[in-house]
């Protein structure tokens, strides 16, 4: 049985949303989903260890018949395992098995309070939800129809596909899924989606900061739905340690996030964790009694500048032990001095790492008054700004602070005692349509800015507390790391009489540098040489885009040349983790998972030193460029540790064969042939390309044939073309394309040549379909066993071709294809700087006043001569 794919799991997730879109908003309609989601999940979990107990009580302990049934319905065996136990009336086969009608009430609901009376951390869990809701609003009776229909059709959706970890291409695939589900349904809520989801990228940026070790405890005062809780662990996964020991607290006022960071939890398998709902300033949930109470580390997201009462604000002594803000949208420090107070504050102490409005910085009153008590009692380790529009619900930028109780900087770092350090990372983002992105290469600078805690010019600088004292503990992030380009010189003398400073050539120099680039090869000399100007070559020599491309490349080669030096070099490293029966059987998951990190560590540092030997990139930028690779292979690189180069290759054959397979309709369960679109999505996935590129080629060359005749077709006709979408569909018997022709009168040649391409349209059209065809069709057939003539598509044939070695080179070429494509996005950016600064000193001084006036009189000149050529005095 093939593995599933998280890419078919999102599909299939957002196919359940489909059944309910239209009726309500996904604000709403995501708690539906997510209920059943976590039913079908836990069914299908507790069948796995059922057949595992069954069969270990049959062989160990001889039970059978009576015995044996038993012995399955106790709760023990399926604890030991770490499983939830599933009561009779809450499984997946009895929900399902129910009467069309009253759903909710018969099957559902009775349900989903059994499944909650199995763990007191799920009570209440699925009270909000009411599934007669999903009708809508119509007359009762209708819209208990309509509830009802929608049921079926989500139970029988959820009912298709087995979530089971055993069926996964890794073993996280349905907490990999869920979080996908999440950022969706955040998305489709706008800006109420900031109210439970903080972008993954800047919390798995502020958990890297953190760095998280087993056995630690970490809380979240604004929970959401869990993500920093639920990244801590992963982090500290990734890195081979066990989290079952670790220790996971939140709250939340929103009983909606609660539900959702529940969910996370068990989803994400963990069993120690405690989540309560709740205002956190004026009822906190997680009061310690002890140090042992407290927190090694705390993130958060808190709302922005929400109001707050300072008199219902219990354990005041130790949670407003820096000061108080007024209570009118000012609660932000207030937040920020609670999480201060839950962290431990013996030994080490521990960190807080939270996300903050730039405010906080400067504004005065009370809140200057915390800052400069945080200052004075070197609290404060780091102020990092973020790009604006990073949020849901908030264009404004944000910035995060890093702090440790008093007196605990210096025990985990000498250098940082008495200083903050300044990171302004306010242009580290990608533009979107809707929202910036924080991509994995922009974290990854500030991480090991961070971590390093190093000076970089225009970027981070560590202050003293005593500048910060001088500054009236400001602490806005400009006043000390400015990262604004400095005014564009203009000298005036090159505008008046021409060249270019040579002063301005020599500020770009480690421009030029990186490329192997002399003054020569931009300019000329004068003559005599001027100490202080050169000019631009004549304008028919003068480098234009394309030229200065042509002098960049010979250092763009060096670097090429050296990656693939590195990769032959290193992609061992990647042979090394991928799963063998031998390795599956020495180490443990976990192992299996901090072996691929510490190939990310080792494949980081190594492309740095070898590629920044050439000069063309400094270090954040090839760090960056393995570090977005890293992200984006991320689960094609777990699927290689679990399943070996084969699985890897069956998981893209897969979503590919999904992409082309007729889609059932949620609703009406009828099926739908593919679009062109879809088609066109499938056949562009890589894999195609790499194991069936004659296909490519063929259907290419048919399409493009296809094109000229449609081209030549609409030039002989008055009507364009109505074939549709272009693949030959309706080609074979003309369509209408004879029709309406209107006044056009064509000559006996056109009239030949017309009914020419008319067939080798139809010809054409035909040869389409039938690649098409014999690339992917259901397989195997639905007898399930072939005929003895009867072959595979192309596309399993192409698969099945490759042997051991074939499915090791193609994965490991796409990789590497993956890794290039992410290092040439900085080398063409570092190549349109170069082009960009050339064209700004042609902008500025390519002509001068002098030149101008010069130009002026020759045309005064030239008109004056016409005038006296005409008979006119001047």
């Amino acid at each position: 049985m093939a593995k599933l794919t998280l890419a078919q799991l999102e599909r299939h997730l957002f196919a359940a949303a489909d059944i309910l879109r239209g009726t309500m908003d996904a604000s709403e309609y995501k708690d539906y989903i997510f209920g059943l989601l976590f039913l079908k999940r836990a069914n299908d979990e507790f069948e796995a260890a059922r057949d595992q107990i069954k069969e270990q009580a049959a062989k160990e302990l001889g039970l059978a018949g009576e015995m044996l049934d038993g012995y399955l319905e106790q709760e023990a065996p399926y604890r030991e395992r770490g499983v939830l136990f599933v009561p009779k009336e809450a499984r997946w086969t009895w929900v399902a098995s129910g009467p069309g009608h009253n759903i909710n009430e018969a099957r559902l609901r009775p349900a989903l309070q059994a499944l909650e009376g199995q763990n007191s951390k799920l009570k209440g869990l699925f009270d909000h939800l009411d599934f007669n809701r999903i009708g809508g609003s119509g007359a009762a009776s209708s819209a208990a129809k309509l509830a009802d229909q929608r049921l079926k059709l989500l139970i029988d959706h959820f009912g298709r596909v087995r979530l089971r970890t055993e069926d996964f291409e890794f073993p996280d695939l349905i907490g990999a899924a869920y979080e996908y589900l999440i950022k969706e349904f955040a998305d489709s809520a706008g800006r109420k989606g900031g109210e439970f989801y903080t972008p993954r990228a800047v919390v798995r940026m502020m958990v890297e900061l953190l760095g998280p070790k087993q056995g630690t405890r970490i809380y979240d005062p604004c929970v959401g739905s869990g993500g920093m809780l639920i990244h801590a662990k992963e982090y500290v996964e990734e890195r081979g340690g066990d989290t079952s020991d670790m220790f996971f607290a939140g709250q939340d006022s929103n009983s909606g996030s609660w539900i959702m960071s529940t969910m996370n939890m068990v989803l994400h398998g963990v069993h120690r964790f405690d989540l309560s709902t709740g205002d956190t300033l004026a009822e906190p949930a997680h009061v310690p009694k002890s140090e042992a109470d407290r927190y090694d580390g705390v993130l958060s997201n808190p709302p922005f500048s929400i109001d707050y009462s300072l008199e219902d604000f219990p354990h005041r002594a130790g949670r407003a032990a820096y000061g108080a803000t007024s209570e009118r949208g000012k609660a932000d420090l207030m937040f920020l001095q609670h999480m201060l107070w839950e962290t431990k504050q013996e030994g080490p102490g521990g960190v807080v790492i939270t996300v903050m409005p730039h405010g906080v910085l400067f504004r005065g009153g009370g809140e200057r008054d915390i800052r400069a008590e945080l200052i004075e009692r070197d609290a404060i380790e780091a102020v990092i700004g973020l790009a604006p529009n990073l949020f849901y619900g908030t264009g404004i930028p944000a910035c995060i602070l890093v702090l440790r109780p008093p007196g605990k900087k210096a025990a985990h770092d000498a250098r940082r005692e008495g200083r903050v350090l300044f990171i302004n990372a306010d242009r580290e983002f990608h533009a979107e349509r809707a929202q910036n992105v924080l991509l994995p290469e922009h974290a990854e600078k500030i991480v090991s800015t961070f971590h390093r805690y190093k000076d970089v010019p225009g970027f981070s600088r560590a202050v003293s507390r005593e500048e910060l004292r001088e500054n009236d503990y400001n602490l806005n992030i400009r006043r000390y790391v400015d990262n604004a380009p400095p005014p564009e010189p203009q000298d005036v003398r090159a505008h008046l009489v021409g060249g270019v400073p040579r002063v301005e050539i020599e500020a770009k120099k480690e421009l030029l540098d990186s490329y192997g680039l002399s003054l020569g090869d931009l300019f000329v000399e004068r003559d005599p040489v001027d100490p202080e100007y050169v000019d631009f070559p004549p304008e028919e020599a003068r480098p234009d885009a394309g030229r200065l491309a042509e002098l960049a490349r010979p250092r763009e080669e060096v670097l090429w040349g050296e990656f693939d030096e590195w990769w032959k070099a290193e992609a061992g490293h990647l042979e090394r983790v991928a799963a063998t029966p031998e390795r599956l059987a020495d180490l443990s998951a976990a192992e299996r998972k901090a072996a691929l990190m510490d190939v990310r560590g080792a494949l980081i540092e190594s492309f740095v030193e070898q590629l920044g030997g050439v000069g063309l990139l400094d270090e954040y930028a090839l760090a960056g460029a393995v570090a977005g690779w890293w992200h984006e292979a991320k689960y094609d690189l777990l699927a290689l540790s679990e399943n070996g180069f084969a699985g890897v290759l069956d998981g893209w054959v897969e979503n590919v064969d999904t992409l082309l397979a007729p889609e059932k309709d949620p609703k009406t369960h009828k099926l739908r042939k593919r679009t062109a679109a879809e088609r066109r999505q499938a056949y562009d996935h890589k894999v195609v390309a790499a194991i069936a590129p004659d296909f490519l080629e063929e259907l290419a060359a048919a399409e493009e044939e296809k094109a000229e005749l449609d081209a030549r077709w609409k030039e002989l006709n008055a009507e364009p073309s109505r074939d549709g979408e272009g693949d030959g569909a309706g080609a074979e018997d003309g369509g209408a394309d004879e029709e309406n022709q209107g006044e056009v009168v064509l000559s006996a040649e056109q009239q030949a040549e017309l009914v020419r391409v008319k067939k080798e349209r139809a010809k054409t059209g035909a040869r389409i379909k039938r690649l098409e065809a014999e690339f992917w069709f259901p397989w195997p057939p639905s007898s399930g066993t072939p005929k003895l003539d009867e072959e595979p598509p192309r596309l399993v044939r192409a698969r099945k071709a490759l042997d051991a070695e074939g499915e090791r080179r193609v994965v490991l070429k796409l990789l590497r294809d993956d890794l290039a494509g992410k290092l040439n996005g900085h080398v063409l950016h570092k190549r349109q700087e170069l082009i960009t600064i050339f064209r700004m000193w042609v902008g500025k001084y390519a002509v001068s006043l002098g030149a101008i006036r010069k130009a002026r009189e020759e045309s005064v000149a030239k008109l004056d001569a016409f005038l006296r050529e005409a008979g006119y005095a001047v």
